[in-house]
């Protein structure tokens, strides 16, 4: 069970982070098509923050604490922080590689909670893995 508590901190630390990078981009992006980005991260950034309570409850019924702070988020995230501001397609392109990112890590906390019988936290788990496959599809379709 510690190995997936210690997971699932950490995918919620990036989760957070995921959110805050697509909420930043669609409050800078810029350009020729800023509407359809700026349309596009919204609804990603609000996908993923609908998500984050959920997170956070799936790791109480584990009987363990949800980081909530901006320090340990940085901490154990494995989503960089973007403190720049790129232009929309270097925007678009690092968010694509974050969503692997976070879909890849998903599934890695799932297979985890598998192991242990955790069968309710691992559809939560299955869904965002598939959630975050859909975002890079979607971001990787707008790079084309």
């Amino acid at each position: 069970m510690a190995d997936l508590i210690k997971a699932s901190k950490i995918a919620f630390a990036s989760e957070f982070g995921f959110y805050l990078k697509a909420h930043n981009f669609h409050w800078n992006v810029e350009g020729p098509n800023f509407s359809e980005y700026h349309t596009l991260l919204g609804d990603i950034y609000e996908e993923v923050h609908a998500s984050v309570d959920l997170f956070a409850e799936n790791i109480r019924k584990l009987d363990a604490y949800a980081p909530g702070s901006f320090s340990a988020f940085a901490a154990m995230s494995v989503i960089a922080e973007s403190n720049d501001q790129p232009d929309a397609m270097t925007m678009i392109a690092i968010l694509a590689q974050d969503a692997v990112k976070m879909a890849e890590l998903c599934s890695m906390v799932f297979r985890i909670a598998e192991e242990v019988g955790e069968h309710g936290y691992a559809d939560f788990l299955a869904g965002r893995q598939d959630a975050y496959r859909k975002h890079a599809w979607m971001l990787r379709s707008t790079l084309k």
